[in-house]
């Protein structure tokens, strides 16, 4: 055997693309279109570079305690990562270590797989409804453990904590992880069921709700026990993952979260606008209650619309998969871009 042949194979994740144009308008990404704030600000400008020369606070207390407060939580059941995919990759590798497959649906979030596949997990997609919708009772079933976004990604649609509830009562056994990227922008956060469910863990970034997708900061909130077992792999990986800058940004955003919140008001509202002008144009989609929306029109091919728009300037995201290659996904950005966007769209449906 030679060496090629121990090296890992694996099929990576595909990341939306990051073109270097000018005066692109970039809804490919759910990136969020307004800045993080004032205070985010001031502290990177009063940040001593000096501090640079040491390594930072290796669990990031007074991020922790920070974000405690902010979700009525104790500080051990905080986790912070360097962005919620390296949070996500961690608890793969500490959660879900059974014999039987971890259960995800098959409309997701693409890493998912990824992730087993470089850990070797035995994994299941449990197929969505005709309506991209989850099935509850798909996943009572034998499992090692259940992952979804909430609201999911690329649909946009969203579940209830009941429903979360009733997954969670019938996989007493199993860790259930919901990844709430995009729960600010019209869901109900999942935390106030972990004091009820130790075997629930919920995953969160500061990259969406709180335009921070450029330092990488990731959550994850759940029973001291569970926590402290992703700390322990966490600590047998690297034992610094959050730098000094991203600490101090981290803590100025969560106290500028009153500004941050009526950020995410503004995006519910364009999102709504947005979703009334397309389907006036004959478009199809989920309601949405993420900061993008998932669109299809029966009458006109979805990757042909991608190109066309990205002539024109306008990056949306085209997945050619299996039963979504008629969709596109579209980040909410501004007003200003999604006129722009409706526009060029009807310019190109009547020509």
């Amino acid at each position: 055997m030679s060496w090629q042949d121990k090296l890992r194979k694996v099929e990576p994740y595909q990341a939306g693309e990051q073109p270097r144009i000018q005066n692109l308008i970039k809804l490919n990404t759910n990136e969020n279109p307004y800045d993080p704030g004032e205070k985010v600000k001031k502290a990177i400008q009063d940040f001593d570079s000096s501090r640079l020369s040491l390594y930072p606070r290796p669990d990031a207390d007074e991020l922790r305690k920070a974000l405690a407060e902010y979700h009525h939580i104790n500080e051990n059941q905080v986790f912070i990562g360097n962005g919620s995919d390296e949070v996500l990759a961690l608890i793969f590798l500490t959660c879900f270590n059974g014999h039987e497959p971890v259960l995800f649906p098959d409309i997701s979030y693409s890493f998912y797989p990824v992730y087993c596949e470089l850990y070797q997990i035995p994994y299941q997609k449990v197929p969505l409804n005709e309506s991209f919708e989850i099935v509850k009772t798909d996943y009572y079933q034998p499992n090692s453990g259940i992952i979804f976004p909430n609201p999911n990604a690329p649909t946009g649609i969203c579940v209830s904590l009941d429903f979360i509830e009733d997954i969670l009562r019938h996989n007493q056994d199993s860790i259930v992880v919901i990844d709430e990227a995009y729960i600010d922008f019209g869901g109900e956060s999942a935390v106030t069921l972990i004091e009820r469910y130790p075997n629930l863990l919920i995953t969160q970034t500061f990259s969406k709700y709180r335009s921070l997708a450029g330092i990488r900061l990731g959550v994850a909130l759940g029973s001291q026990e569970v926590i402290s077992k992703l700390y322990d792999v966490k600590n047998s990986f690297n034992s610094y993952p959050i730098d000094s800058l991203a600490q101090v940004i981290g803590l100025a955003s969560m106290e500028d979260s009153d500004y941050i919140y009526q950020n995410a008001i503004k995006v519910i509202e364009t999102r709504e606008y947005t979703k009334k002008a397309l389907k006036d144009l004959g478009f199809v989609m989920p309601n949405s209650k993420a900061n993008f929306i998932f669109v299809k029109h029966p009458d006109y091919d979805a990757q042909k619309l991608f190109e066309q728009l990205r002539e024109k300037g306008i990056l949306v995201r085209y997945f050619n998969q299996p039963r979504i290659h008629q969709y596109l996904r579209i980040t909410i950005g501004t007003p200003q871009q999604m006129e722009t966007l409706i526009q060029e769209v009807k310019n190109i449906l009547q020509a």
